[in-house]
């Protein structure tokens, strides 16, 4: 199948993750979204962002933040993440990175040539601490991730 990529803005990148992402909630930010169609709808976005973490935000490194795709569309993730590190890359970033919950298998990342380089530990609490409270949100997942780079 032939896919086409798109520029997409924030809110049409977010409305679309707030619609089928299958365990999060669309980010707040972005430095920017592609959008992957199928020559007649969106079947797919990725979102790319300043890194959460501190310690990788180092000017250097962005990372994707969100990517969703309709189920039954063969190699869409891959095509949507390959997109994004061109992008970043022509933009002058040297890294890119994402998060995968250790449930999900990686296959997209790996088959656009991102590498697992580290893992988080699971978060009980979510972001829950007693200086800072937190309101547990069903579509954050609390399991431990893998951490992805490509550079």
């Amino acid at each position: 199948m032939k896919y086409n990529l798109q520029p997409l803005s924030l809110t049409e990148a977010r409305a679309f993750v707030d619609e089928h992402h299958r365990h999060n909630v669309a980010p707040q930010g972005h430095k920017f979204s592609i959008g992957l169609n199928d020559g007649e709808k969106v079947i797919g976005v990725v979102i790319v962002g300043r890194p959460v973490a501190r310690h990788n935000q180092d000017g250097w490194t962005l990372e994707v933040t969100r990517c969703c795709v309709l189920d039954g569309y063969k190699d869409a993730c891959s095509k949507l993440y390959a997109a994004a590190w061109r992008s970043a890359r022509g933009m002058g970033y040297n890294r890119l990175i994402t998060y995968t919950l250790k449930s999900e298998p990686g296959t997209s990342l790996r088959a656009a040539g991102w590498k697992v380089i580290g893992e988080t530990q699971a978060r009980k609490n979510g972001w829950n601490t007693p200086s800072r409270p937190r309101v547990m949100a069903e579509r954050y997942p609390t399991e431990q991730k893998d951490l992805w780079e490509i550079s």
